[in-house]
């Protein structure tokens, strides 16, 4: 592709001006959404599906962090509103007193139970539903595509090629350890 000068020409502009639009409104809509059905935001949705992910196991705030693409400074605020609601538990690390763990309660997991129909149901709306399938394969390639620029260590989608992680209350629900079969 050439380029001639600074400007974008009429095709790049009007497909970069199309992300752009699309980045400004989706956080808003998913906000709405899950703070209509669960009283989450999707940052928080986003905290709680990853440590429903972690089963059993605590998650150390800082592993948390890094999974969920935000600075230790906000997650510590998020957890502690989490907290708050009783959604998850902070515990102080047995083998390093400088790091803390966070678990989902049960309270969590309903939380993430009621949250989750809805949030998969708006995907459905805004993505899946006015794509057919051969242009939600071309969006998934130009989604990889663009990524792989922005993100060339490929920690923003780590593990979800080659397992469910990260897909989780998209496709199903993590199994609640502990729960009946």
């Amino acid at each position: 592709m050439t380029h001639s000068g600074p400007w974008l020409d009429d095709d790049e502009a009007e497909a970069w001006l199309a992300l752009v639009s699309i980045i400004e409104v989706l956080p808003a809509a998913l906000d709405a959404q899950l703070l209509r059905d669960a009283d989450l935001t999707f940052f928080e949705f986003l905290v709680l599906v990853q440590l429903a992910e972690a089963g059993d196991e605590s998650m150390r705030l800082s592993d948390l962090a890094a999974a969920t693409h935000t600075s230790p400074p906000r997650l510590s605020r998020v957890i502690a509103r989490l907290e708050k609601d009783g959604l998850v538990t902070r515990t102080a690390d047995s083998d390093d007193a400088r790091s803390r763990h966070a678990d989902l309660t049960d309270t969590g997991w309903q939380r993430l139970e009621t949250a989750s129909p809805g949030h998969v149901e708006l995907v459905r709306e805004i993505f899946v539903g006015p794509l057919t399938r051969e242009q939600l394969g071309q969006a998934r390639r130009i989604g990889s595509r663009i990524l792989a620029v922005l993100d060339p260590g490929g920690s923003v989608l780590a593990g979800t090629r080659d397992s469910t992680r990260g897909r989780q209350g998209l496709s199903r629900l993590p199994e609640r350890p502990g729960a009946p079969d």
